[in-house]
């Protein structure tokens, strides 16, 4: 089979969200240990804009993930629940769990690969309001997030190039903070979290494969 004859098996594009335990900016981004008694709690929100797995439109779906990062990022073995949006059908779902777990491999599957433990899969109602840095994102009764952007003498948004580390590989990420971060963990068997004022990053990502 050539390479033209292989067909695509899922494209997706739209923006990315994590808020985290850890002050601005980030360690993991640039490579180094979590600055909160070396462990990192966060949330994820991955919005798909357009896009499509394996023939299954999944335009307008959200994705997250509630993590607990042990250590170093680059060392894995994280823990996380993960959440697709209610409006979902079972279709969607498994499409996009397919994707985010790393199953159908491509950049995603290089991510998925630092999960050490899968603890939940959950449907529940996603707000995910993000652009350039400025936003909110609340997952069920699980988490929720504001957030608000670094601007540069400009008064352009300031951006993150070329980073260690990132979970939108190949695209700038926008740095700003949480004014606040709740995350009700201890359901999932994660750490609960109540923050103010801590480490905030978003950007655009397409994935293919």
């Amino acid at each position: 089979m050539t390479a033209e004859t292989v067909a695509t098996t899922y494209d997706i594009e739209g923006r990315l969200l994590e808020v985290c335990t850890c002050n601005v900016l980030c360690p993991c981004w640039v490579g180094e240990d979590p600055d909160g008694n070396g462990t990192c709690d966060s949330i994820l929100g991955w919005y798909v804009d357009r896009g499509t797995v394996q023939g299954v439109d999944v335009s307008g779906h959200c994705v997250c993930a509630s993590s607990h990062i042990p250590g170093n990022v680059l060392a894995g073995n994280w823990k996380v629940a993960l959440f697709v949006d209610d409006q979902c059908s079972d279709e969607q779902q498994s499409a996009l769990m397919n994707v985010f777990t790393g199953q159908l491999g491509g950049p995603v599957a290089d991510l998925a690969a630092l999960i050490g433990e899968v603890v939940a899969v959950e449907r529940v109602p996603i707000t995910f309001d993000v652009v350039e840095g400025k936003g909110y994102i609340k997952i069920g009764e699980v988490a929720e997030a504001r957030l608000v952007q670094y601007l540069g003498p400009t008064g352009q948004p300031t951006t993150l190039h070329e980073s260690i580390f990132s979970t939108i590989p190949g695209s700038p990420a926008y740095v700003g903070k949480a004014e606040n971060f709740r995350r009700d963990g201890s359901r999932h068997g994660l750490p609960d979290v109540s923050v103010m004022g801590q480490n905030a990053i978003q950007g655009s990502f397409h994935f293919a494969a």
